[in-house]
Parts: C-alpha cells; structure tokens; sequence
C-alpha cells in the first residue's frame, strides 16, 4: 500500500475470485462455477475473422444487438436492457445508482461482493443473517426502507426463492429498488423478469457466464423498466461508455438466440447436479436441494478446508470458504458427468477413510 491511497480505502478487502490455475490440464476445474460446456456453435460462427479485423473499430456504446436479443427472448422493450461487462459490472452500476449516501441490505450468507461494493462507495450495510437452514426468510426485507440485493438462487447454498416470494418483497417496497441476482437462474430456479413490467423498483441482473458458457467474455444484463435501466444508463455512460467489446457483443447476442442449446446445455448441468447430489446424500453428506450449477457441500467426519486440501492435492478444485457458520461446507461447481463420477469417487473414498 502506497502513501498515496485514499485513507478512506486503506481497509478496503477485495473480492477473492477462485483460483484460476496457469496450467488447467492439472486440474478438474471445479471452483469457479463456469459451464463445463463450450458456447453454442452460433457463438463460433459469429466470431469471424472479418469481425476480428473490426476490433479496430470502436463498438456500439449501447450493445444493442445483445439488447434486442434479450428483448425478443423475454418479450419486453429493449429500453429495459442494460448491458454490463459481466453482471458484476450491472450488480456496480445499481450500487452508485441507488445506494449512494444511503444503504444496502443483502443476507450475511451470499455473494461476497455485496460487502465489497458497499466498502468501495461508502454505503452502509444492512446485514440480514439467513435462517438455520440457510434459507432467506422473504419477511427480512419488508418495508425495508433501503436498495435489497437478493441473489435468487443464493450463493454458494444454491437455495432458491420462488418468483411470488419475491413479488411480496417488491409489493412491500414501493419506495425502495430490489434487485434480485439471478447470475444462476436457469438452472431451475423461477425468473423474476416477467414481473418488470408491472413492478418498476424492480431491476434483475442475470450473466451470460454461466448458463450460456460465456464466462471469458464477460457479459451481463440488467432488465428494468425503461426508467429505471436509464438511471443505470447514466451512471454507465459517466463511468464506462464503451464497456463491451465487438466480439462479446456479437458472442452474446449469438448465444441469446439459441435457445435449443441453451436448453439441451442446462438440462444436462441439473441431470448431472441430481445424479450427483443423490451421490452424496447416500453416503451421509450434508447437500442443500441447489438450483444453481453447484452444489454446496459438507462430509461426514472431514472439516471443509481440509476436504478442499486434499481434493487439490488429487487435482480436484473446489471452493472453500473460511466464514462463520459455512466453513464445513465446500461449494462444487457441477462439471461434465465424467468429472462429477470422479469427484464421487474421490470423496466416496475419503468418506470411507473417515469412517475407520
């Protein structure tokens, strides 16, 4: 730390993303929660070489391919998208667009870079702790008289609320803007996208990265009312005007409109989760019913860190969080079947060492 920084970020923690390994041939990745999956062939087939010799060109400052990709997939107006370089940008935007100079309440147990945000802009924190079962109770967030961050489903418990939950939580905030992050939606979880057109603090920010394997290229949506996406808008243009580049618009509006894949690709990621909860289950593990691509996980007899450990040492990652109340568990992103039966395999054996 220099002399130099601002003395109001000297104790600024930053968000610690998962580990990224140099070489991935050493490991099954599963840390991260990205799409085992390749994006669809459609992705491939936009990224050309005649649009790769465009990347001399600026690109469009409103992404309105995406936009109008994502407008024809919900059926709404394409003034209501906001495009972010990942959700974490649109899930940034909302905090200097509605908390600034007041507060945020978001669960003690969800994305860490809920706290982060608030640390960097200077926003109070309003920290709900979640029931025993690690389940959000929708009443914390009545009359809440502040912006709430609901990540729906949750993570890392991949617990889910359904959509006339969440309405109740709008309906008792009339004054106050909800955003409800569905960066793992569909996987099984209920959107709230189709209650943005009657619910206008409303604003649900989903990404591209995981249900459409588009982690690298970094591409998230805010979906609003019209009003309430250009008041993110404004800030966006103040801050990052040209936030996407050519080839993740292009990549993104691709992957929006194939559908078909999109379905096929999800579809095996929850048969895969199923198969491998009801694994774990069988042998006495602790696993929350997900619906997100991970599972959250605690094994009989083996403390989450040294379960993370000694997975890596077999050349297995998962993530592991050192914080009260979940640092039994380990959270596991859903991988291709063959690496889920290795994984099963592996902590089937440690289960059975343990138990000796």
């Amino acid at each position: 730390m220099s002399r130099f920084l601002s003395p109001r970020l000297e104790r600024l923690e930053p968000y610690v993303p998962g580990e990224q390994p140099q070489n991935m041939e050493e490991f099954i990745k599963l840390n991260t929660n990205e799409n085992p999956y390749p994006p669809s062939p459609a992705v491939l087939d936009a990224l050309t070489r005649e649009e790769a010799a465009r990347l001399r060109l600026y690109p469009d400052t409103q992404a309105n391919e995406v936009r109008r990709a994502a407008a024809d997939l919900y059926g709404i107006d394409p003034e209501g998208v906001v495009c972010g370089n990942g959700s974490d940008e649109v899930l940034s935007l909302a905090f200097q667009a509605f908390c600034l100079g007041a507060s945020a309440r978001f669960a003690d147990i969800t994305y860490g870079f809920y706290k982060v945000w608030a640390d960097l802009y200077g926003v109070k924190k309003h920290i709900v702790p979640l029931k025993e079962d690690f389940s959000l109770d929708p009443a914390d967030y009545y009359d809440a008289g502040e912006t709430c961050f609901i990540a729906n489903p949750n993570a890392p418990t991949g617990l889910a609320l359904p959509r006339a939950a969440l309405e109740q939580v709008l309906r008792r905030n009339p004054a106050s803007v909800v955003v409800v992050d569905e960066a793992y939606v569909d996987f099984g979880a209920e959107s709230c996208v189709p209650l943005t057109k009657t619910c206008d603090n409303l604003l649900v920010v989903q990404t591209l990265s995981k249900s459409r394997c588009l982690a690298g290229a970094r591409l998230g949506l805010g979906i609003a009312s019209p009003a309430l996406a250009a008041d993110l808008q404004r800030v966006r243009g103040s801050f990052h005007p040209y936030n996407l580049n050519r080839l993740s618009i292009l990549a993104g509006a691709a992957a929006l409109r194939d559908r078909p894949y999109f379905e096929k690709c999800t579809a095996r990621v929850v048969a895969t989760r199923e198969k491998t909860r009801a694994a774990l289950l069988a042998l006495g593990c602790t696993v929350p019913q997900s619906r997100a691509n991970f599972l959250f996980v605690r094994v009989p007899g083996i403390p989450g860190g040294e379960f993370c450990r000694r997975l890596r040492k077999l050349g297995i990652l998962v993530r592991w969080f050192d914080a009260p109340r979940i640092d039994g568990y380990v959270r596991v992103t859903v991988g291709t079947e063959e690496q889920m039966e290795h994984f099963t395999a592996v902590t089937t054996a440690m289960v059975k060492e343990a138990a000796l």
